[in-house]
């Protein structure tokens, strides 16, 4: 008996300790270490609010955007920030520049200074990508989320796709995707006539094109049902990240918890399909590996031999996941930036008959080619403002790994640092007073003209990790803008309504009407 209440006694006890344990580890999370964190802040000379328990800023973060995004914006205004980032201008305001927000229990600190912006994004050992929300990883991983070894294995990996001269092999599906839409167009545009089209549509299925004959010799319609899945999970990712994250909430059947489970699952079954095709081909010594998949497949195997282990090269999952981020990068990103580089010069006039002007110069009616397309000045001028005021990433995050010094700033682990693209882009300090005029000019000489040589502009972020395919996306853009300019003239439509809005990336609320004109 007496053994028995000993028994009780020690499991009891055990039973106890862990509780405690447990109940310690939910109180450090969500206040003894914020406050901790919020003190250690404040003594630098650092300001924002108090944190507030679990939530943080997020409620007001969220409804500060909810509202933002209630009513369109001035046609001519291209100042996002009020609408993008709210709750940041409205702590800047409140607190000045050196500030910090709350996500959920962790702080957040803006960083705006050119300097500090370098060596955040230089030292990517230490300033790593947030883990955020784990339901993310359902969405998409690859080269973009991953870290140290791992990043550096799949860089080198991917890295040959993205050759200038592996690009060149890849202009005649730009081209072919292009003359796909535009022929659509031609269909409804009378000559000597006009017609409305929404271009936003017209554009996603374009990148969505490129992307799915560059990535995997296929035609859109064959990757339609990923893209449409792809397209429905980032809006429960968005929705996701907008709130904070309970640990193990994830593993919850709740309805949204179970369709991006579903959603992951059958885009899976979708990309493996294709890649066992292509292993299948590859093997039978059938397949033509000019496209992404086929010079990543080759540059794994290369690797795999080279080292003489497997474990060197990327695992069937991880091509999976490269896949899905071929499309998301690929696709997304792209046809933001031609959508508001096709508003901007609907809206600018001249600098559409400027780029027009170029275009015929170099390439009359002729199809473009690689070496026209690296000479057109002004339409590089104007994409790279277009991307200055519409950059489609709000801001670039990152978490600090460990203990360090960023200028004047001792940062612990765990906290994290914003470098707000929606701010910088449009700060006058930087830009002058007409940062948030549309001004292709301050790019006649270049970007590191244009900045001063400083860090202030990365819509393709900077450093180690800059973008892998800017390249790519830099002569698909090129390619879209001058078959455009080659076959209409374009202005905006009256039903147009200027209302950008963050999802993942920038895009128009109410679509994008536009007024096409056979030339």
């Amino acid at each position: 008996m007496e053994k028995l209440e000993m028994i009780v006694t020690i499991c009891c006890c055990a039973i106890a300790i862990t509780l405690f344990v447990c109940l310690w580890k939910v109180l450090n999370w969500v206040w003894f270490n914020p406050k901790k964190l919020e003190k250690l802040l404040r003594k630098q000379g650092l300001n924002g609010n108090s944190y507030r328990l679990l939530y943080g800023d997020m409620k007001d973060l969220s409804g500060m955007i909810k509202e933002a995004n209630s009513k369109p914006m001035n046609m001519f205004d291209h100042d996002l920030a009020p609408r993008m980032v709210p709750f940041f201008l409205e702590t800047i305001k409140k607190y000045g520049k050196k500030c910090f927000t709350w996500m959920g229990p962790r702080p957040q600190i803006l960083i705006m200074d050119p300097e500090l912006i370098k060596e955040v994004l230089l030292k990517t050992y230490v300033y790593q990508k947030p883990h955020g929300n784990p339901l993310g990883t359902l969405f998409v991983q690859g080269l973009v989320t991953y870290e140290k070894d791992k990043w550096a294995k799949h860089r080198k990996i991917i890295n040959p796709a993205f050759h200038l001269e592996k690009l060149k092999h890849m202009l005649p599906a730009f081209y072919l995707s292009c003359s796909e839409m535009l022929s659509k167009w031609e269909d409804v545009v009378r000559v000597e006539g006009s017609h409305e089209i929404d271009v936003w549509p017209h554009l996603q299925q374009l990148t969505s094109d490129v992307i799915s004959r560059t990535a995997f010799g296929s035609s859109y319609e064959e990757g339609r049902k990923m893209f449409e899945l792809q397209k429905e999970q980032a809006q429960h990712v968005l929705a996701a990240v907008r709130s904070v994250y309970i640990p193990g909430w994830r593993f919850l059947p709740t309805k949204r918890n179970r369709r991006m489970k579903e959603i992951k699952k059958d885009v899976r079954s979708s990309i493996r399909g294709i890649i066992d095709k292509r292993l299948k081909a590859m093997k039978d010594g059938n397949a033509d590996n000019e496209d992404l998949l086929g010079i990543l497949l080759e540059s794994n195997f290369k690797e795999i031999e080279q080292q003489r282990n497997k474990d060197f090269g990327m695992s069937i999952e991880d091509v999976i996941e490269e896949c899905k981020l071929f499309y998301l990068a690929g696709a997304e990103t792209t046809s933001v930036w031609l959508l508001w580089t096709l508003v901007l010069l609907s809206t600018y006039q001249d600098w559409q008959a400027q780029a027009r002007e170029e275009v015929l110069q170099v390439f009359g009616s002729r199809k473009p080619d690689l070496d026209g397309l690296n000479r057109l000045k002004v339409v590089t001028m104007i994409l790279y403002e277009s991307l200055r005021l519409y950059s489609p990433l709000i801001t670039h995050n990152r978490e600090v790994t460990e203990d360090i010094v960023l200028g004047e700033l001792s940062l612990p682990a765990g906290v994290l640092v914003s470098l707000p693209d929606s701010l910088l882009h449009h700060d006058k300090d930087i830009w002058g007073e007409d940062a948030n005029k549309f001004n292709p000019e301050r790019f006649r000489e270049g970007i590191a003209s244009a900045t001063k040589g400083q860090v202030t502009y990365f819509p393709f972020s900077w450093g180690p990790r800059i973008c892998i395919g800017q390249n790519f996306a830099m002569l698909e853009a090129k390619m879209a803008v001058s078959m455009i300019l080659q076959s209409f003239s374009f202005e905006l439509s009256p039903s147009y309504t200027h209302a950008p809005q963050p999802i993942l990336t920038i895009q128009p609320q109410y679509g994008a009407p536009l007024i096409f004109h056979k030339l």
